[in-house]
């Protein structure tokens, strides 16, 4: 039976969500109306009574001071409208709220209520200018996404006559025999690329063919006769294989032999990773003490102080954002948040870093292709998914950025990443390590198993198309993951369990098959894994990706202990198999064996990639002065999507939860200004404090990708050096994410994306060995491209790079903006005719030019006599220049101030233009302000360095700058302010 309870704001309360909707629906779906009512609905499956139901209405989902409920299919009745819209979750997809109504009514009830009991949805009743096809586009538009909603259409005549909108539960499913449908590899190499794509597997042929070369071995087939398997693959053994196979999880490209050509030389490379990413940290660890795990667990761990270490991962969830920009999102944030958890033997979330790359969010319509989201759609949907992941699991969202390209339309870039603290020591272990061993339980704690997620790391893997997989997308639920963070730091200070990972991609297939070769094998009863539904097929059931999961491995003779508390806490944890050291990964279903996979094949038998990377050079000269016109082009710069305010988005985080961070989002004079990263105060004795900032700047790699990334680490570098991290102890992650880089006939120039890719790596390795910076841990995303029919949209190849710094004392912390009317205005750092693929002609559609490029020697020692000098408290402010050059820098820290600045340029020279003067981008220079008394002292410690006082801060708030004291640029700063902050407020 189905009951029904509605939920209204009060006619004397405004309920704010309907104002933003209407504007909603007017900019994204392009029709005015005359109004818009919101009403909540929870549906409640199951035997109550009328006066319980009453009950819960009024005790539970209506608060009586601004609300009111009926009972039933009833406002539809009452209210004035044309035409309602009623949005619901589609069946299996998960349901925050209305599993947690389902505990509610527990706790009031005083009866189990199953989580999938209740389902919520939305009514909006629509007044206006309406038929069925507009509110059809509304829905599709606005209100709803097919892919994880469904949702009613009726007309006010429609319900006069007694027509509402009805749901029922979803069937109970029962599975029986057989347990698993076998596959028939001997076939023709067309026939198994068929079987790979229709079961969206994503295996090479190459690789197909190893698949059915190991079940032609006569030692297989001797095992699996003695096991009572067929000779044949079951289903659920090749999704192990896909899965443990794919390019998300194996890193193939990363992991490839390649020739890479460039003019008349050539080199081979055998891998990627171990080349230039894992050496250069091995480089730099030989001389750094405090660098206790490097890229052999689910983050890097870096030693804090003698009693703590602290960690960081950064991971990628593109595709699922662009199916599902908000469970996309949050699945993201939540489970980057588990790969911390999952660290050692268990480490507790204290912030979140947050990078998003959009297409143009002023794209019209029209020339969206069909079957993507608008940018806005996509950006509203992750900043609210990763809003509600990050700010429901009470960790602060710190820092982070959104960067604009059309080439982004295709396929967004969400990047999450979490840092955790953790002991140094565990009863007397590392707590840096696992310890898992045969004969331990595995146990899954957490949220239950359902569809969502299936074949989410093969889906990673491949081209976004019109056919990618509904199941692939994901909603986390963060509450849940909340009480499970608690409950596994509580039993980790117990030592209660031996090891621990978190369910991501691939789900118990991953989790288990990393950790049993801790032990070399492993055996799981998938039968006894705790559903959200029935009806699951047992591969399913081991591949889906359901979230809030962690696997845990437990000591037999901790077991009931570890159960006790799980259960006092109110988190449910199941046995659902042992650790062994058989050699096999093996799975049964009620006492069945249904899968046996030999560990080494499972783990080492994918074949190796060999691939041809081929760079070609590109021509780069200055171009003619382009706009004189200094005024304007300053302005368009403080209006560009790029460069402009993200305050209005940014301020629903919660920045503050935990209270570590002193160093925030924003300062100034109205807190209102950008800062250059986070300054994290990490215990409350101690002035010790962790520094979080990152560098990502896609478009460079228009022209060269190694100048891309090295600029990205060198702006990451600088950022944690202005707010006084020690250079000698800061480490970096990296993350990849690229268009596929492998030659075919959908990818033909995949030979020059590749050797991108390798002159990117080359830069990390550089870079990082110069900075002694050395990457902790990373993560590469390949197959960043929309496909459909001819049309093809490849994200520009991008690395994100993250920076964690130690700071020894927080008190000598500098922010960004003009404290005081007189300070000296310093420029540190060389200036050159670096604007190829700036931001300045981005905004006047040029291309071309030179691209910035670093000077690791001259950069660090900079670098170092300005640590130097922070610790001596010399300066008043600093401020990194990066989108923009100077001219932005100089405005922002400025009007953050609420002052104004008179500015000479002839100091620079003669041989730079004054636009090149103003918005070059070349990198590690910093603007600085400091007071007359402090000067000397500052000129002492840069002596030998580019040092230019271009300048002073004046009381009149505006922009003065002059170039051999004639005046090129005037503006009033409130004004730039002003177009500074408006632009992305949507």
């Amino acid at each position: 039976m189905t009951h029904r309870i509605e939920i209204k704001h009060k006619d004397s309360f405004l309920d704010g969500r309907e104002k933003s909707l209407l504007d909603l629906i007017e900019e994204d779906a392009g029709i005015k109306l005359d109004s818009v009512k919101i009403i909540d609905i929870y549906n409640l499956f199951g035997e109550y009574s009328t006066d319980e139901v009453a009950r819960l209405r009024d005790e539970l989902f209506c608060d009586p001071v601004f609300q009111e409920g009926r009972l039933g299919f009833d406002y539809a009745k009452e209210l004035d409208y044309d035409y309602l819209i009623e949005v619901s979750y589609l069946p299996g997809v998960t349901d925050n709220v209305g599993r947690t109504a389902s505990k509610g009514i527990g706790y009031i009830l005083k009866r189990k209520i199953d989580d999938n009991d209740v389902r919520s949805a939305f009514l909006y009743l629509l007044k206006g200018k309406l038929d069925v096809k507009t509110c059809e586009r509304i829905a599709e538009k606005v209100l709803c996404n097919a892919l994880i909603e469904n949702y009613f259409i009726l007309s006010k005549d429609d319900v006069n006559q007694n027509k509402s909108v009805t749901y029922s539960k979803p069937v109970e499913e029962e599975i029986k025999p057989p347990y698993f449908n076998t596959i028939d590899l001997e076939v023709s190499d067309e026939e198994l690329i068929k079987i790979s794509d229709d079961a969206v597997l994503s295996l090479s042929l190459e690789e197909m063919k190893a698949v059915r070369d190991y079940y032609r071995r006569n030692d297989t087939k001797k095992v699996r006769a003695k096991e009572g398997l067929p000779d044949k693959p079951t289903d659920i053994e090749l999704e192990v294989f896909a899965q443990t196979w794919s390019e998300h999880c194996k890193h193939k490209i990363f992991a490839a032999n390649i020739t890479y050509k460039e003019e008349k030389k050539s080199k081979e490379i055998a891998s990627l990773f171990k080349t230039y990413i894992r050496e250069s940290a091995e480089i730099i660890k030989k001389n750094r003490d405090d660098l206790l795990s490097l890229f052999v667990d689910n983050s890097g761990v870096v030693k804090f102080n003698d009693e703590y270490a602290y960690c960081m991962k950064a991971e990628t969830h593109n595709s699922p954002s662009a199916l599902d920009p908000y469970g996309g999102a949050m699945t993201g944030i939540v489970g980057v948040n588990r790969d911390i958890i999952g660290t050692g033997m268990g480490a507790y979330p204290i912030f979140n870093t947050d990078i998003f790359c959009f297409g143009d969010p002023f794209t019209p319509e029209e020339e969206i292709p069909d079957g993507l989201l608008h940018p806005r759609r996509i950006f509203r949907g992750v900043h609210r998914g990763i809003k509600d992941g990050g700010n429901e699991s009470g960790i602060p969202t710190v820092n982070g950025s959104i960067t604009f390209h059309e080439s982004f339309t295709g396929k967004p870039l969400v990047f999450c990443g979490t840092g955790g603290i953790m002991p140094l020591k565990i009863k007397g272990r590392a707590s840096y390590e696992k310890y898992t061993k045969s004969g331990d339980l595995i146990v899954m704690c957490g949220g239950r198993i359902g569809k969502d997620g299936i074949h989410g790391a093969t889906f990673s893997s491949v081209h976004l198309t019109e056919s990618s997989p509904t199941s692939a997308v994901q909603i986390g639920d963060p509450i849940t993951q909340k009480k499970m963070l608690d409950f596994l730091m509580e039993a980790r200070g117990l030592d209660l369990y031996s090891g621990i990972t978190d369910n991501g991609a691939g789900g118990l297939s991953s989790s288990i098959g990393e950790m049993a070769q801790f032990t070399g094998g492993a055996v799981l009863d998938i039968e006894k894994c705790p559903l959200k539904y029935s009806g699951l097929r047992p591969w399913e059931i081991l591949l889906s990706e359901a979230q809030e999961r962690m696997s845990v491995a437990v000591p037999k003779d901790r077991i009931d202990e570890f159960l006790k508390l799980s259960a006092k806490r109110d988190v449910e944890s199941t046995v659902i198999g042992e650790f062994n050291d058989s050699g096999y990964f093996e799975c049964k279903y009620n006492g069945e064996l249904i899968c046996s996979i030999e560990m080494e094949m499972l783990h080492e038998g994918v074949p190796k990639m060999h691939l041809e990377a081929e760079w070609r050079e590109s021509e780069q000269k200055r171009l003619e002065v382009i706009n004189e016109n200094y005024k304007d082009s300053l302005r368009r710069l403080l209006k560009s999507p790029n460069i402009a305010s993200k305050e209005h988005w940014i301020r629903i985080y919660d920045h503050e939860v935990g209270a570590r961070t002193v160093g925030k989002p924003f300062c100034g004079k109205e807190n209102d200004g950008p800062a250059d990263g986070a300054v994290l105060k990490v215990f409350p004795n101690s002035n010790e404090g962790l520094v979080v900032t990152h560098g990502i700047i896609p478009r460079y790699s228009e022209i060269d990708a190694y100048q891309m990334a090295a600029n990205a680490i060198d702006e990451a570098y600088r950022s944690a050096v202005i707010l006084g991290a020690d250079p000698d102890k800061m480490v970096g992650l990296d993350n990849f994410c690229w268009p596929d880089p492998v030659e075919s006939e959908h990818t033909p120039d995949g030979k020059y994306k590749l050797a991108q890719l390798v002159r990117a790596c080359e830069a990390v390795y550089d870079t990082t060995i110069k900075y002694n910076c050395p990457c902790i841990s990373g993560k590469d995303s390949m197959k960043n491209d929309y496909r459909k029919g001819g049309k093809k949209i490849s994200v520009l190849p991008t690395l994100l790079f993250s920076v964690v710094g130690k700071v020894d004392d927080i008190t000598y912390t500098t922010s960004s903006y003009f404290k005081e009317e007189g300070e000296k205005i310093y420029l540190l750092g060389e200036t050159r005719a670096e604007l190829g693929a700036s931001e300045y002609y981005y905004i006047h559609g040029k291309s071309g030019g030179i691209v910035p490029t670093i000077n690791p020697v001259d950069a660090l020692r900079l670098y170092n006599k300005i640590h130097k000098a922070i610790n001596k408290g010399l300066f008043r402010s600093l401020h990194d220049l990066s989108d923009g050059g100077l001219a932005v820098a100089l405005a922002e820290s400025a009007f953050s101030g609420g002052l104004g600045v008179d500015i000479d340029l002839g100091i620079l020279g003669d041989d730079l233009t004054i636009e090149e003067k103003l918005f070059s981008e070349t990198p590690s220079r910093i603007l600085v302000s400091v007071k007359d008394e402090n000067e000397k002292e500052f000129l002492d410690i840069m002596s030998g360095e580019n040092v230019y006082c271009i300048g002073k801060t004046i009381k009149e708030e505006k922009l003065l700058i002059n170039y051999n004291y004639r005046l090129v640029l005037e503006d009033n700063l409130k004004e730039l302010k002003s177009i500074w902050k408006e632009t992305l407020v949507f």
